[in-house]
């Protein structure tokens, strides 16, 4: 297999086969991408490049009931971060950090839901939504982004907080409960393993690294936010609405009000390669030279996902040195809050209102 023949090498040895690998992967990916381009200019050549101008904010967006659109300015980094809180001021902090490609919006459900306990904050990570995105690819190392997170804590005037995390916002959730163990008091992680987990299962399973093309592919300048504005974005529709990827016929379909809101956020000058950028710079930080999570932790994992192989759930419990809970809901897909809001509020306060807490040798 792959990952034994590469983790045989020395360490220079291994380093340098490794990016041989990635490179050679992205430009593999890269090239069948290029295949469905030229395929669609051949079949479709007068709307390949066609695209709708999107010029007025969907209503959904400042629904009241979701909460209150606030910006926060961090000191280390100057930049400016957008996000929407629900929920009083004073009560303890829940953070909510989405996924690619995803907003702030991708937490409505549960912004509706935990207000009533919590001051809910869904925020946009940097370079998405409304907030900077940074033109510099350096500027969206992990270490910057997890950075990002402690200061959004501080700058909200709270020192501790019920840290949630879907997709790459797991990977950043996983990263900053590692980093700064007294600031979560319970950790929730959707759909993404461990980062280690995830590193070391990747080289050794190829179905996970077919799934995982992508991030490969995000690794080559410019062209992934082309190959996004294709046919009017027509990838990001079918990742949340085709039969292979999208929420499931079980769970909450987008509604037509619900794709906009995405389209209208992504169609804008730039909006991709921010969040592209984050991929660009996984390996920033990987691996990892601390692994342990020492709070209480959920992980949620939907049974249908298209994305990250749920063997990958089990084996994270090796790393978290307290209460460990796994629950694999059925019928979901990847987009796991949105598919079944109503399944993962419930777990989620369960698991919040348990008191079980131990420390693991």
């Amino acid at each position: 297999m792959l990952g034994h023949s590469m983790l045989a090498l020395p360490g220079c040895l291994r380093a340098a086969a490794f990016w041989v690998f990635v490179y050679s992967y992205s430009l593999l990916c890269t090239c069948s991408a290029l295949l469905k381009l030229l395929c669609s200019i051949l079949m479709r050549p007068q709307i390949t490049f066609q695209r709708i101008s999107r010029e007025v904010t969907p209503s959904c967006l400042n629904d009241p009931f979701l909460g209150t659109h606030c910006y926060v300015r961090n000191k280390d980094s100057g930049l400016r971060f957008h996000y929407v809180a629900a929920g009083e001021r004073g009560k303890p902090l829940m953070l909510l950090l989405h996924g690619f490609p995803e907003f702030w919006y991708s937490w409505r459900h549960q912004l509706r839901e935990f207000k009533s306990e919590y001051r809910v904050v869904a925020l946009d990570l940097r370079g998405y939504g409304e907030t900077d995105a940074p033109t510099n690819i350096d500027s969206y190392k992990l270490d910057c982004i997890i950075v990002d997170v402690k200061e959004i804590v501080d700058s909200l005037g709270y020192t501790k907080c019920v840290l949630i995390g879907h997709d790459w916002g797991g990977m950043i959730a996983w990263l900053t409960a590692i980093c700064y163990p007294e600031m979560v008091t319970k950790l929730i992680v959707l759909s993404f393993p461990h980062p280690t987990v995830f590193t070391e299962y990747i080289l050794r399973h190829p179905s996970q690294l077919i799934k995982s093309g992508y991030y490969f592919f995000f690794q080559m300048p410019w062209f992934p936010e082309l190959m996004y504005t294709v046919n009017d974005y027509k990838v990001l529709k079918d990742l949340f609405t085709s039969t292979d990827t999208g929420i499931g016929k079980h769970g909450c379909r987008f509604t037509e009000e619900d794709m906009e809101a995405y389209l209208y956020i992504f169609s804008q000058p730039g909006a991709l390669s921010g969040p592209l950028n984050h991929y660009r710079n996984i390996c920033s930080c990987l691996p990892l030279k601390h692994h342990q999570v020492t709070m209480p932790t959920l992980l949620l994992w939907g049974e249908n996902d298209a994305f990250v192989e749920v063997e990958m759930a089990e084996l994270t419990r090796v790393y978290v040195k307290n209460y460990f809970q796994l629950s694999v809901l059925s019928y979901a897909s990847h987009w796991i809050q949105q598919d079944q809001p109503e399944l993962v509020n419930t777990l989620i306060w369960t698991f919040l209102e348990e008191d079980r807490f131990e420390i693991k040798d």
